[in-house]
C-alpha cells in the first residue's frame, strides 16, 4: 500500500508543480479573466469557438468579449488542476480502502484533499471577484502548500518510518525552518507583486526610476482587502504605492538569497546533506539572476513563467531538507 501511496504522490507532485507553471503562465498572459465564469467558460465546458457559440458568448458576457486566445488558456489550466483533485482523491482512496491503512498516511491524504478543495475555490474566487490580489496571491501559497506536502507524502511515503537522523544533521533543523519562513514570506510578496502589476514599476538595476529612494506609499500599497465588485485586472494602484510593493520584494529578494545561501553552505558541511546544499544554493543563485533578468529585459514571458517554477523548485528542496532532518519522519 505504501508502494500505491508513493506513486500517485509522485505523480501529483509532478502534476502539481505543471499546475503552479501553468497558473503562472496563465496569469503572467494577462489570461486571468479569459473565462468570465466558473467552472466552465462563457457557460460551456470548453471555451466558444464556433462562430455562433462566439455570438452567444458575447451576448451573455457583453462587459467580456471573449478573446479565443485567453480562454483556451485558462480552460487550460483548470483541466490540469482538475486532474490534481482526482489524483489527491486517489491518494485518499488508497489511504483508507483497508481498516488498519496506516493513521499518518490517512491524515496526510486528508489534509492534502481539504487544501485542494480550499484552493478551488480560491480558483472560483480568482475569477468572480476579478483577480481581486489578496485572493490571487492566497491562491499562489494554496498552490504552493499543495506542492509542499506532496513532497512531504511522497518523501515519506518511500522511507522506513522510525528513523532518527544525526546530531549533525538535526542541528540543521533550526536554521531550515528559518529558511522556509523567509522563502515563503518572498513567495507571498512575489504573488502580491504580480497581482498588482508592480514587477515592471522599476526598469533599472540597482536603482529605481534613476533614484536609490522614490516616491513610495507603503501604506496603501499593502492594503491586503479592498472593495467588492471592481476588476483589478491590469492594477488599481498608483505609482508610489507600487513602488514600495517593488521595492520590497527586491529587498526580500536580497535577504532570501543570503539567508539561504547561508543555509546553503551549512548544509555542505554535513555529509549526509551536501548533494542537497549544493543543489539549494545553485537554485537560490539562478532563480535571483532570473529576477534580475525579468527587470533587464522587461519580464519575458519564459522568464516571467520560470521565475515561479524556481521558487516551486527551492520549496521542494527546502520541505525535503525539513523531512530529513526530522527526527521521527512519518
Amino acid at each position: 500500500m505504501h508502494q500505491t501511496f508513493h506513486r500517485i504522490a509522485g505523480f501529483g507532485l509532478a502534476l502539481a508543480f505543471l499546475v503552479i507553471v501553468l497558473g503562472a503562465w496563465v496569469r503572467l498572459s494577462d489570461a486571468g479573466l479569459g473565462c468570465p465564469d466558473w467552472p466552465g467558460c462563457y457557460g460551456q465546458m470548453t471555451w466558444p469557438q464556433a462562430a455562433h457559440e462566439l455570438d452567444s458568448a458575447n451576448q451573455a458576457f457583453p462587459e467580456r468579449p471573449v478573446e479565443v486566445h485567453k480562454a483556451w488558456k485558462e480552460m487550460l489550466h483548470r483541466y490540469i488542476a482538475g486532474g490534481l483533485v482526482l489524483l489527491v482523491l486517489a491518494l485518499n482512496w488508497v489511504a483508507w480502502r483497508r481498516e488498519k491503512g496506516a493513521p499518518d498516511m490517512r491524515g496526510k491524504a486528508a489534509l492534502l484533499l481539504a487544501l485542494i478543495l480550499f484552493q478551488a475555490a480560491l480558483g472560483m474566487w480568482t475569477v468572480t471577484l476579478k483577480l481581486k490580489p489578496v485572493i490571487v496571491m492566497l491562491h499562489l501559497l494554496g498552490g504552493m502548500t499543495t506542492l509542499a506536502l506532496l513532497v512531504w507524502a511522497w518523501q515519506s511515503s518511500r522511507s522506513p518510518s522510525g528513523y532518527s537522523p544525526g546530531r549533525p544533521v538535526q542541528r540543521l533543523r533550526q536554521w531550515i525552518l528559518v529558511g522556509l519562513l523567509v522563502l515563503v514570506a518572498q513567495i507571498a510578496l512575489g504573488g502580491w507583486t504580480s497581482a498588482n502589476y508592480a514587477a515592471l514599476v522599476c526598469p533599472d538595476l540597482p536603482t529605481c526610476m534613476g533614484q536609490w529612494l522614490p516616491e513610495t506609499d507603503f501604506a496603501e500599497g499593502f492594503v491586503l482587502w479592498r472593495e467588492i465588485g471592481v476588476d483589478y485586472e491590469g492594477g488599481l494602484l498608483d505609482l508610489p504605492s507600487r513602488t514600495a510593493i517593488h521595492l520590497t520584494h527586491r529587498i526580500g529578494a536580497i535577504v532570501t538569497l543570503i539567508t539561504l545561501l547561508t543555509v546553503a553552505f551549512r548544509l555542505i558541511g554535513v555529509a549526509a546533506l551536501q548533494r542537497l546544499g549544493v543543489l539549494l544554493a545553485g537554485a537560490v543563485s539562478l532563480q535571483f539572476i532570473i529576477g534580475l533578468l525579468n527587470i533587464v529585459l522587461r519580464l519575458p514571458l519564459p522568464n516571467a513563467v520560470a521565475h515561479n517554477g524556481m521558487a516551486a523548485v527551492i520549496l521542494s528542496i527546502m520541505v525535503t531538507l525539513l523531512y530529513r532532518t526530522s527526527s521521527n519522519r512519518r
